[in-house]
């Protein structure tokens, strides 16, 4: 099949033959027909499958019909709705359909304005809708279509109140459809309460929760070699683009700063950034200008970008989903990924009820030809150093800088060094194989015995 025979509108044909799109995906063969049908529908599927073009393509197609004049999806966060508005903008625009974005962080004024002014798509997160309907800002705004998009991530971000709220102030005259990855019972309850007698479409497999193209290694570590197993892994991992999740916003910009003193090309994003700061910080990601992203779970849920090759979980998260949802950033649209997680041995049981609950199938592996400097490789490196001439530009830099930031200057000087000259190192990081099996023994066992043996192994 291709997208010709859903004979859409000569100017929705031209946005997507100038998206490229030459064959639908699965959910978007399923679900166009029916949203164009008129039916209320459940869709499962994976991120990365084309769900935004499977509601979005019929939605405009409507509306250039002339068959429905206002459509409303929701996201769960702001990052996702820009990327929902600017996709649906660029297939529509030929035929002059306009998408506006409403999300908090910014004023009311133009958001208003341009809602009252008859725009035809308003991409919204709830909190900021559920804020412009109780002040009654929006009355007149009635959709005929309505679309939860990632409802699972709303559910998981606690914004299912928030939801219900919202189609209190939405008229019952009106299409509604549902997208999600997973399907818990809130989610279909949920879909019980607001949609009527809708169709459900899934091209997701029931055994199915973590994306079987996606390379799952855990690497078993000590609590304080973190910094350097992410920095090993940057070095020896063939990366394009990556993104590092931290649990807390505070280990995000320490993170950010280490690895930028080493020369890595790297944001942090978390929910302290200012939202103009937060768009430019993922534009720049997105042209591939950063190449290393480090974010909380929460900064980064909804995120869709294309080339992610690698994501590492620099701790292990707090729950089963939000592993799922963290390694779903890579292996989209088909490709395969990288998923790596670092495990301390306190955190191993936790490790494996992940791999238990959500079915991920994590083999162990060990981090070699590292660069930590044992007494023998730090004369190296000072002979290396001490054997460098000083060249006039060097003492002209050197001249610029302070006294007091001296120290810090020549630090970041040596980490990037050594980071440069890594294959100087050959020392391994972590635990062996053997090692590891002897850990999940003692877990198993008796908790005081794997307690002994971490702490011989840290004492030789």
């Amino acid at each position: 099949m291709n997208f010709n025979e859903f004979n859409f509108h000569p100017e929705i044909a031209k946005g997507v033959k100038i998206a490229g799109f030459k064959e639908p995906s699965p959910i978007q063969e399923l679900a166009i027909p029916l949203v164009l049908e008129g039916r209320d529908l459940v869709g499962q599927a994976h991120t990365g499958t084309g769900k935004t073009a499977a509601f979005g393509l019929p939605i405009l197609q409507k509306i250039a019909n002339g068959e429905c004049e206002r459509a409303l999806i929701i996201t769960p966060t702001r990052e996702l709705a820009t990327q929902v508005s600017d996709e649906l903008y660029h297939l529509g625009r030929f035929a002059g359909i306009r998408t506006l974005t409403v999300y908090g962080g910014v004023g009311y004024g133009r958001q208003i304005a341009l809602i009252h002014k008859g725009v035809q798509i308003v991409v919204a997160t709830p909190g900021r809708l559920k804020d412009l309907y109780k002040k009654g800002k929006i009355d007149t705004f009635n959709p005929e279509i309505v679309v939860l998009d990632e409802a699972d991530e709303m559910l998981d971000m606690g914004f299912l109140d928030d939801i219900k709220e919202i189609f209190e102030y939405i008229p019952q005259n009106r299409q509604t459809l549902l997208f999600s990855a997973t399907m818990p019972e809130p989610i279909k309850d949920l879909a019980g309460n607001i949609l009527y007698r809708p169709e459900y479409i899934s091209v997701v497999n029931e055994e199915e929760t973590t994306n079987n193209i996606i390379d799952q290694r855990y690497y078993v570590i000590e609590e304080n070699q973190r910094d350097e197993a992410i920095v090993r892994l940057l070095e020896t991992e063939e990366t394009d683009k990556c993104i590092i999740f931290c649990r807390m916003k505070r280990e995000v910009d320490r993170l950010q700063e280490h690895l930028e003193a080493l020369g890595f090309s790297v944001k942090g994003l978390h929910g302290d950034i200012e939202q103009m700061d937060r768009d430019e910080i993922i534009k720049s990601y997105r042209r591939g200008q950063t190449k290393i992203l480090i974010a909380t779970d929460v900064a980064a849920r909804g995120l869709d970008i294309k080339g992610v090759t690698h994501v590492f979980n620099y701790h292990i998260p707090f729950d089963p989903q939000s592993y799922v949802h963290r390694i779903g950033r890579t292996g989209r649209a088909g490709k395969s990924g990288q998923a790596i997680t670092l495990v301390s041995t306190e955190e191993f049981k936790e490790l494996q009820r992940i791999q238990k609950e959500v079915g991920a199938d994590m083999r162990l592996a060990t981090i070699e030809n590292g660069s930590d400097l044992n007494s023998n490789d730090l004369e190296i490196m000072l002979k290396n150093i001490d054997n460098i001439e000083i060249s006039q530009n060097t003492k002209n830099i050197s001249q610029m800088i302070s006294d007091e930031d001296k120290d810090i200057f020549l630090q970041k000087l040596l980490s990037f060094y050594i980071s440069k000259n890594s294959n100087l190192y050959s020392s391994n990081l972590g635990y062996s194989d053997n090692e590891v099996e002897e850990l999940m023994a003692n877990y198993q066992g008796d908790q005081k015995v794997a307690k002994k043996h971490t702490r011989r192994r840290k004492k030789n």
